[in-house]
Order: C-alpha cells, then sequence, then structure tokens
C-alpha cells in the first residue's frame, strides 16, 4: 500500500552488450512499492567517467554476467509515491540518490560496495525509479534538478577528499588534476575552506573559467609538463599540503614529487591507467599519507549538502544533452572537452 497511486510506465536506456552504440531505450510496466519504498520522478542524471567505462566494459568485465543493466549513478527527481511506513520524505520532495545505496554512515563494507548505483544493481537513467527511502537525500534548496544530478558521485568523491580525508583547512594549498566533475568541485569546496588552490589542465581556456571559480595558480601541463616542480615553486619550495590526483598511474610519481613532507595525496581517478613502475620510496621518506577514496556515505551527502546551501555553492554543468540523446551525451563525455559535468535532462515524454 502507498499514499497514491501511479500506473505510468517507465522507459529507461539499458544494455546487455558492452559499448554506447548497444544501449537501447526499453519500456516496462511500474512495479508495486514495497515497505519503505519511495519513487520518483527522476528529472535529471548526470554523467561519470565510471559510467564511460562500465558502458564500455572497461570497469567491471563481469557487471553483465547476470543480464542487462541501466546505468549511471547519479540522479535528481521528484519523489511522487511513498510507501505508507515511510517517515523520511513526503510528496513533492526534491531528492538526490546516494551512490551506495547501503553505505549510510561509518565506514564502507563489502557488502555496501555491492549497492552501487549504475554498476552492483540498476542505475538511473529512466523517467520513473523506486528507491528504498534510506537511499535518498534531500537537494538543497539553490540547486535545479540538473545541478542536484551531479553531486552523488563526483561532489560526494571531493567532498570525502578534501574535507573528511584530507581536513583541508585556511591557508592550505591544494592541488587539483584536471577540470572534470571530482576536480571542479574539488576547487569549489577547497576555496569553500579558505584554502589556496593550484590546478593543472592541458588548456588555457579552461585554466581560465576555473581561475572564475577562485582557482589561485593555473599550470597548462602539456607547456609545462614539469607541473609538479612548478608547484613546488610556488609553495616556496616547499610544497603542497594536499593533491587531489585524478590521473593514476602516469600522474602518481609526480604527485609525491609535488607534496610536502607529511602531506597527502587523495587518490581518485585513473584516467592514465593503472600500471606503473613507479619508486615508491617517497612515500616513505616523504611521510606522505596515500589514501584512495571511493565517493562516500550519505552522512557525508547530507553535511556536504548543508555546506553547499550555507555557501550557496552552484555546480559548473558543461552541457546538458534531452533524454533522447544519451548516447550522444556519453560521446561528448568521452571526448574529454567538457568543464564540470555533463548532464542529462531526463523527458518523461520521450
Amino acid at each position: 500500500m502507498s499514499k497514491t497511486s501511479v500506473t505510468t510506465k517507465v522507459k529507461s536506456y539499458w544494455f546487455d552488450r558492452f559499448g554506447i552504440d548497444n544501449l537501447v531505450l526499453k519500456e516496462d510496466e511500474q512495479s508495486q512499492l514495497g515497505p519503505g519504498q519511495v519513487r520518483v520522478r527522476m528529472h535529471a542524471a548526470s554523467l561519470n567517467y565510471r559510467d564511460l567505462l562500465m558502458i564500455k566494459g572497461q570497469y567491471d568485465p563481469k557487471v553483465l554476467s547476470s543480464g542487462g543493466l541501466i546505468p549511471l549513478s547519479d540522479g535528481a527527481g521528484e519523489v511522487i509515491e511513498i510507501a505508507l511506513d515511510v517517515s523520511r520524505f513526503k510528496i513533492g520532495d526534491r531528492v538526490a540518490a546516494i551512490f551506495m545505496q547501503e553505505w549510510l554512515s561509518g565506514e564502507c563494507t563489502a557488502e555496501m560496495s555491492h549497492s552501487a548505483l549504475g554498476g552492483s544493481i540498476n542505475g538511473v537513467l529512466a523517467t520513473y525509479k523506486i528507491f528504498n527511502q534510506a537511499g535518498l537525500v534531500h537537494l538543497p534548496e539553490q540547486c535545479s534538478y540538473e545541478q542536484g544530478s551531479t553531486l552523488p558521485c563526483a561532489a560526494v568523491t571531493a567532498w570525502h577528499a578534501l574535507v573528511v580525508a584530507g581536513k583541508v583547512k585556511a591557508g592550505d594549498t591544494v592541488l587539483v588534476q584536471g577540470t572534470g566533475g571530482v576536480s571542479i568541485f574539488a576547487l569549489q569546496f577547497a576555496k569553500m575552506s579558505g584554502a589556496k588552490v593550484i590546478i593543472t589542465s592541458s588548456s588555457d581556456e579552461k585554466l581560465q573559467r576555473a581561475k572564475k571559480l577562485g582557482a589561485d595558480f593555473l599550470i597548462n601541463y602539456k607547456s609545462n609538463p614539469d607541473w609538479e616542480m612548478e608547484a613546488r615553486k610556488i609553495t616556496g619550495s616547499q610544497g603542497v599540503d594536499c593533491v587531489v590526483e585524478v590521473g593514476g598511474a602516469q600522474t602518481l610519481s609526480k604527485s609525491f614529487k609535488a607534496t610536502r613532507m607529511g602531506g597527502k595525496v587523495l587518490l581518485i581517478g585513473i584516467l592514465s591507467g593503472v600500471d606503473s613502475n613507479m619508486n615508491l620510496l617517497p612515500i616513505l621518506m616523504k611521510n606522505l599519507c596515500v589514501q584512495g577514496i571511493y565517493v562516500g556515505s550519505r552522512t557525508m551527502f547530507e553535511s556536504m549538502n548543508k555546506a553547499i546551501a550555507a555557501n550557496n555553492l552552484h555546480p559548473a554543468i558543461e552541457r546538458v544533452f534531452p533524454f533522447s540523446e544519451a548516447t550522444e551525451a556519453l560521446r561528448y563525455l568521452e571526448a574529454g572537452q567538457h568543464f564540470g559535468k555533463v548532464v542529462i535532462k531526463i523527458d518523461q515524454a520521450i
């Protein structure tokens, strides 16, 4: 039983073979709500590099072993139906889904990690989606659905890295690699904390856009491939307090060099791959803390949203695609020319 009745069919994208061109639109009957469940009319979903790898079969080759999958982890929408025992939400609430539906607080366990949307379980690229009430959070008031859809993975990851693990404070210097979704949120959160930010990119145009968001120092890593030495120069040869590392194997050794004694390297992405013959001695000799960051809990998400609301922060969105152009949105992300986030607006009438 629920507090309203919904009969509309649900349309969703899914794939049962790897490859962007194998993403197809299907239509199903709506399922009935179970205890503690909430039905959300999805209004927007945002793309992460993980989604692209998942669809291409480069993230988890076994993800299709039990059948097809609805992709994408990040989405926002409106609550339109609730089970009678639901207490966290009411009809009309604006919500976003948490990345791992069972990681509510504390440390992440193996069991919790198996509840990740768009991977272990079906994702959010659909017109309607049923969630357990525990797997949702309220959107910050000033965020549109499109902006809210960018928060679950990229924003929470950056918050976990800088605020929870990095404990960045006023006066610290943070080095942020690139201008993708996580990196731009990291820039925004670092500035919110009063830190100075060094940001790298291969594009001078993107660096200037980052400057408008508060970046203090800009390094083009194509024209200045020794960006780690430039970062040390900026900090008076001391090194930065914290590096937001999204490159992976090909950039990690440079991050070690860029970081001060006792500093932190927060490993988030693997854009340049995972295989490397890097020298691990700097971790010991410089007493570095190297920590992997895999999104975050609902508690982190809710704390982040309070900070976003208090500081009137608006996520940076490069482009919004219609629901009918989901594959084009993925191709756009694959091209790597975006600044911030790429979003799909979900049209209920498609």
